[in-house]
């Protein structure tokens, strides 16, 4: 791990402490460690989010199958193309597909999507995030062109899963779907939440221990912030702080692993994604979906940039980014294998 002799009871203990030197210092080695192998590059993602129908009801999400009070809508296939167009012509080359867990995103029509982008944009990655899917379903992806997937696990503790989730769900098939996509080839993402509901240390611990045994190329955290249309609206959201050493210590723990400031962090502080990149973070998603459906894709409350054009949004994340000593990289920004 890189020179710091981490074990999970030294985790548990910076944790539960707030020790200003110990934090500084682990941030410190977390910096040196993404510098090492990435530089000062902060890769650009363009997300695109195509649908926010989901057909599972999980408690904290504000596009949950039982929310009435939102405003669906789904992209077509040309909407989503000029969507890529736009990210294009501004410089990224990773198209991120995002969507609930919606039945009309089949095989057949995914494929003509994937077959279409990488047809046009030959030099893009494409990265899903859709959801859980059959081995098959996977498989049929991969073949049509499709690089990497994210699937946070949210939790790695059943008990803890079963506060999440309704009974239908289950933390088994979800390891196994990111266990099935490590054996596709694909670059994986995982993650969890960071201050969900009913979440103690020694749940987080459970999900270092597990993505280790994983070994995602992309890992995704972010503070819980609640969603006033969920059973959850009114509990506190996640600890900025914690989340950020969290941040550092995975980069510690994966030195090469692809791992986004997300906008849930510059949504529970105004320089929340910028406090990440200096606590390891090396990738940031900027919005590249239709202005008019940003809003309606909400997860939870308050999310940032649903306003700015997709122009804005990526020239004032180089301005902040720049503000801390990095440089946006417009490239595909794969992971670096050993």
């Amino acid at each position: 791990m890189e020179n710091i002799n981490f074990d999970y009871n030294y985790i548990k203990n910076i944790l539960l402490h707030d020790d200003y030197k110990t934090d500084e210092k682990i941030r410190l080695k977390a910096d040196e460690i993404r510098q090492k192998y990435y530089g000062k590059k902060v890769f650009a993602r363009g997300l695109i989010e195509i649908s926010n129908i989901c057909h599972n009801d999980c408690y904290y999400c504000g596009i949950r199958k039982s929310n009435r009070n939102i405003r669906r809508y789904r992209l077509e296939s040309d909407d989503i193309l000029e969507c890529c167009e736009n990210g294009y012509n501004l410089g990224f080359r990773t198209f991120v597909l995002q969507s609930g867990e919606d039945f009309y995103f089949n095989d057949y029509n995914l494929c003509i999507i994937i077959d279409r982008i990488k047809e046009k944009y030959p030099d893009c990655a494409i990265t899903l995030s859709l959801g859980e899917r059959s081995y098959e379903s996977y498989k049929v992806l991969k073949s049509a062109g499709a690089d990497r997937y994210l699937l946070r696990h949210e939790t790695a503790d059943n008990e803890h899963y079963k506060k999440l989730h309704p009974y239908n769900m289950s933390l088994e098939n979800r390891k196994q779907c990111l266990y099935n996509l490590k054996n596709l080839g694909y670059q994986t993402g995982a993650g969890f939440i960071v201050g969900s509901p009913y979440q103690t240390v020694e749940n987080i611990i459970s999900d270092l221990k597990f993505m280790q045994e994983l070994n995602p190329e992309m890992i995704g955290i972010g503070p819980f912030i609640p969603h006033h249309d969920t059973v959850f609206r009114n509990y506190d959201a996640g600890n900025i702080q914690l989340t950020l050493k969290l941040l550092s210590i995975i980069r510690i723990m994966f030195p090469r692993v692809l791992l986004p400031a997300t906008t849930a962090l510059g949504t529970i502080s105004p320089t929340g994604r910028e406090q990440g990149i200096k606590a390891g973070c090396n990738v940031v998603m900027p919005n590249l979906s239709p202005l008019k459906f940003r809003k309606d894709y909400e997860l939870y409350d308050n999310k940032i940039c649903t306003g700015e054009e997709s122009a804005q949004c990526i020239e004032c994340l180089k301005k902040r980014i720049e503000s801390v000593g990095y440089y946006l990289d417009m490239s595909r920004g794969d992971y670096i294998m050993e």
